[in-house]
């Protein structure tokens, strides 16, 4: 059975309707769920964000453009960024792009106590008229808005947010690298900004979008990487939020992956149960190729979404195209659980074809070695290889749409 105030969280958190207490039942804990999600049962009063009431303030020391070649990932940002206030009684405020500054943030600020905190990574590209891109924003938008529920802060619409980034990155336009495999990184964040200790969803928040250029992941090149099998520390749980892109998730998986480089290796790869059930790396969903055992078909699988994997956007681009331009030539393609052992299994008997990694960051990720157990399971590649061909096809095919090449409705003009 249920306490109160726990049925109390899950209805404020899904935005159902908040039964009236009786006045036995009120307590200063339930004042504070009441007040602060009655704004969530009227949203439809409340302010919306308006891409239209946007107002600029440029910057008076534009920044020195860092050369392509010295470009660190997330260590350069553009000259603005993009700043919306929240407030539970308001709604969403007028949208500001302001000279690139410092937050200010009170001690008692609730993201800092508890945890408020999800974002998302995503790109801008130049495309061959000197024309401006982002990938299926629509995507991005989609997943922040299920992560910021999930941790009771405020949704919004995505449209609107697109416009506002469109905006945005038109305003810095030239820190946009103009050479293939450059983009301009951009990271929405969404913080709970209520000065409380107190336990509860944040009456404020703030929604900032920063950006910065970065280079190819692979400068010279793709680089096949090696992962652990880790199977002493879980990354996520079903029903839990490991398919939320929030801060919390990042944090507790750096000793680990710490673990793993002290070792040689390049990212974790997260087991789960006693299964030993294949989730995701360290920065990226996984994808193996595979021969079937008994019908020698091809089958490219990656695991569901469970709550135990993120819901890549370049994952499930990497499905689409797949199921497009793979399955009419015989391809199998699975969402499906894989043990980790039975990777191993087909690596020795010849049939594990490739595989690789998918994220924002390096559109695909070729793998040589997983090690698990003690022993380096071969992943397929030649001596020779640092990619296989259904990785390079992934990767040509996203960047083609990416940059433009290929018209597509994933690829959105700014």
């Amino acid at each position: 059975m249920k306490s109160l105030q726990q049925l109390t969280r899950q209805k404020a958190l899904y935005g159902l309707p908040m039964a009236r207490l009786r006045p036995s039942q009120v307590t200063p804990a339930s004042r504070l769920w009441q007040r602060n999600f009655s704004a969530t049962t009227s949203a439809a009063q409340l302010a919306g964000l308006d891409a239209s009431k946007l107002t600029v303030a440029k910057t008076e020391t534009p920044k020195e453009l860092i050369p392509n070649k010295d470009l660190v990932f997330g260590k350069t940002f553009t000259d603005h960024m993009l700043s919306i206030e929240w407030t539970a009684t308001e709604g969403w405020q007028t949208p500001r792009i302001v000279p690139y500054q410092n937050l200010s943030l009170d001690p008692s600020t609730c993201v800092l106590h508890y945890a408020f905190e999800c974002f998302e990574g995503m790109k801008a590209y130049k495309d061959h008229t000197g024309g401006t891109r982002l990938f299926r924003p629509n995507k991005n938008m989609a997943r922040l808005n299920k992560s910021s529920a999930r941790i009771a802060l405020p949704t919004f619409d995505g449209e609107e947010l697109t416009k506002l980034i469109g905006e945005f990155v038109k305003l810095d336009n030239r820190f946009i690298p103009d050479a293939r495999g450059y983009s301009l990184y951009l990271r929405p964040t969404m913080i709970g900004t209520q000065k409380t200790l107190g336990v509860g969803p944040p009456g404020s928040a703030l929604l900032f979008v920063i950006a910065s250029p970065v280079g190819p992941y692979y400068p010279t090149g793709f680089k096949a990487v090696s992962l652990e099998a880790t199977d002493y520390a879980v990354r996520a749980w079903p029903g839990g939020v490991g398919d939320k892109k929030l801060g919390a998730n990042y944090a507790p998986c750096i000793v680990p992956q710490l673990e793993a480089a002290s070792r040689g290796f390049q990212q974790n790869l997260w087991l789960f149960g006693e299964e030993e059930y294949i989730t995701e790396a360290g920065t990226m969903n996984l994808f193996v190729a595979i021969k079937n055992k008994e019908t020698g078909q091809k089958e490219l699988i990656t695991a569901p979404l469970d709550g135990t994997i993120l819901e890549g956007v370049t994952r499930d681009s990497v499905l689409e195209l797949a199921r497009e331009r793979l399955q009419p030539q015989g391809w199998a393609i699975s969402e499906r659980k894989v043990r980790m052992p039975e990777l191993q299994q087909a690596a020795e008997e010849g049939r594990l074809i490739e595989v690789f990694g998918a994220g924002t960051a390096a559109i695909v990720s070729p793998v040589r070695y997983i090690s698990y157990r003690g022993n380096l399971v071969d992943c397929g590649l030649k001596k020779e290889e640092e990619a296989g061909e259904i990785t390079l096809q992934m990767k040509n095919w996203i960047e083609a749409i990416q940059y433009g090449d290929e018209s597509h409705p994933w690829s959105y003009e700014v």
